[in-house]
Order: structure tokens, then sequence, then C-alpha cells
């Protein structure tokens, strides 16, 4: 992944404030093997790149956390701690999620299959485009990890194509619904 897209990514991300106060917030909550990711992370960088407003599009913020004990009732009360971390509107706004679960419902809501995940990171390569594969953390001593598996390039280059080692059902429509709120996209299917 080229450093000079990973800086830039990571300034843009910094000058978010309502991201980093996410961000800020999920390091102290420090679930295992945690990220934000996919809109709340890719749509900075494209609302940066086409001038608008850091905030625009901005429906949630995925943070995903793995976590071996697969129960519901695990989840659960991650769930409700990482709600009460928050004051609204971030509070209906984050959404998480422990990647370790994912397999167990992903089939009955997409009508895929979907094998077991080995961590969060993993999860980025399966999401539908290789640009909206992209997540970052806030590290205890302020240091942004960015992990992006397909690279950074996609993104700033305003192009939507499919993942490229998992193809989905959901490319195109996923991929029209971001190019209505950022028609400067290319969709290459």
């Amino acid at each position: 992944m080229s450093q000079d897209l990973t800086e830039r990514l990571e300034a843009i991300l910094r000058a978010a404030p309502s991201l980093m106060q996410v961000m800020e917030t999920a390091r102290e909550l420090d679930l295992p093997d945690w990220l934000l990711f996919s809109g709340a992370i890719y749509q900075r960088a494209l609302n940066h790149l086409t001038g608008r407003d850091s905030d625009y599009g901005i429906k949630d913020y995925d943070l995903g956390y793995f976590d071996p004990d697969v129960s519901y009732e695990a989840e659960d009360v991650v769930i409700k701690r990482v709600a009460r971390a928050f004051e609204p509107p971030l509070r209906e706004m984050v959404e998480v999620r422990n990647q370790a679960r994912v397999h167990l419902w992903f089939e009955g809501k997409f009508g895929e299959a979907y094998a077991p995940l080995g961590s969060s990171t993993e999860a980025l390569g399966r999401f539908t485009s290789a640009t909206f594969a992209v997540g970052a953390r806030l590290e205890p001593d302020g240091r942004m990890t960015i992990v992006a598996p397909f690279g950074l390039e996609d993104i700033f280059a305003l192009r939507l194509r499919p993942n490229p080692t998992r193809k989905t059902n959901g490319f195109l429509r996923t991929a029209q619904a971001a190019q209505a709120r950022w028609p400067e996209l290319t969709i290459e299917a």
C-alpha cells in the first residue's frame, strides 16, 4: 500500500472531528481487534476529494471487533457498552458488530454464503467493493493504523470496482447508491 496515499488518508481522517471523536472513544473502549471501517472511512476521502463537507453522506459508523465468543449474549453486552459510551446523535450512529459472528447471520440477510472470519482485518477482504475495503484504528499512542487489503488507489482515483477476490450479488446496487451521492465516481464492473 502506498505510503503517500496512507498519509493522505490519515490526514483526511484526522481532520474530521466527528470521526475522531468516534475513534477516540473506540480506543478507550479497547475492544479486541477493533476497526472502524467502510463508509465511515472511505466516504471521508470521497468528501474531501470532491469538495464536500466531511460528514456528507455519513449514515453510520461501522465498528467491528473480533471476539471468539460468538454468542449473541456476549455481543449484546458489547453493543450496550458501546451505546453507553456515546451521546446522541453518535449513540444511534455507531453500529458495533463482532466479526466472529458475521457468518451466523450473513447468508440469511444477504443470500450469500459467508465462511467464518479469523479477524476484523480479514472482514475487509470480503467487502463488496475494493474501494469500500478500508479500515482504521487509533492506537493507544495516538498513531493511526490504516488497513486496506486492496490498497487505496481506487479511493483516490474516485473509482468503484468489485472485490477482486470475492464476487458478491450486491456490488452494482451499492456502487450505484454511492454514485448517486458522489456522481464523480466511476463504476468499473
